[in-house]
């Protein structure tokens, strides 16, 4: 049995997890009852009404965040040529074919984006047992697939997230960082619950977004409503 601490005994103590609570209420919570000694993350948890077990109702695709994550994006990227040539330009230092596959293959962990043109998919593809489990594998669907490798990077770097629902149909997110203001925070929520909207399954009769969790790094998830954006399910 995991023995609570006594700073998050603090947040239950102070927190009625029963109850939900406005976007601006919720963010005030978690940064009153941030204490580490690092800039936690603003991450959000969606509850969709989906059937993640039905093809069609799975939920996936990217969201440019007006005001980022904040989060340092490390890239490893598979191309040749002039492409390969215009990612170092850009100062990436994770960029090859063969032989960027063989230092991941070796244990290279320092990047959290990878972004592969067509042609590197083929080495790509035998990465899968180490990228698949971290969500890290290229997808067209997310355009990390691509001939573009410059535009991608830079869309991600001002603030593109990817997206898609775990088995159990909630989508987790991260929207920025507990020194953002309140109104960065609420906004980049704003746009991905938005996004979300457009890929509400067709023949979907129950409500789409059922709940909302906002939490941070390191502390309790804390429910919040629904008209944060306005959502109609």
């Amino acid at each position: 049995m995991v023995k609570s601490t006594k700073r998050m005994n603090l947040m239950y103590k102070n927190i009625n997890l029963k109850k939900q609570f406005s976007i601006e209420n919720a963010i005030n919570h978690l940064k009153d009852l941030s204490k580490v000694k690092f800039i936690e993350s603003i991450d959000i948890s969606i509850n969709l009404g989906i059937d993640p077990k039905k093809t069609e109702q799975n939920i996936r695709g990217n969201v440019c965040l007006p005001h980022g994550t904040g989060k340092n994006i490390k890239f490893a990227i598979f191309a040749s040529g002039q492409e390969a040539i215009n990612a170092k330009k850009l100062g990436i230092k994770l960029v090859g074919m063969e032989d960027l596959s063989t230092k991941i293959t070796n244990g290279e962990k320092n990047f959290n984006v990878v972004i592969s043109t067509p042609e590197a998919m083929d080495i790509v593809s035998k990465l899968g047992p180490i990228l698949g489990p971290k969500g890290l594998m290229p997808n067209p669907k997310l355009g990390t697939i691509t001939n573009n490798i410059i535009e991608t990077i830079k869309k991600i770097q001002n603030g593109q997230i990817n997206f898609r629902n775990d088995k159990s149909g909630i989508i987790h997110a991260s929207i920025g960082k507990i020194n953002f203001t309140n109104n960065k925070i609420k906004e980049n929520l704003q746009i991905l619950l938005k996004t979300l909207k457009k890929y509400r399954p067709l023949k979907l009769k129950d409500n789409y977004i059922k709940k909302i969790y906002l939490s941070s790094t390191m502390g309790i998830s804390i429910e919040i409503t629904k008209d944060c954006a306005n959502l109609i399910n």
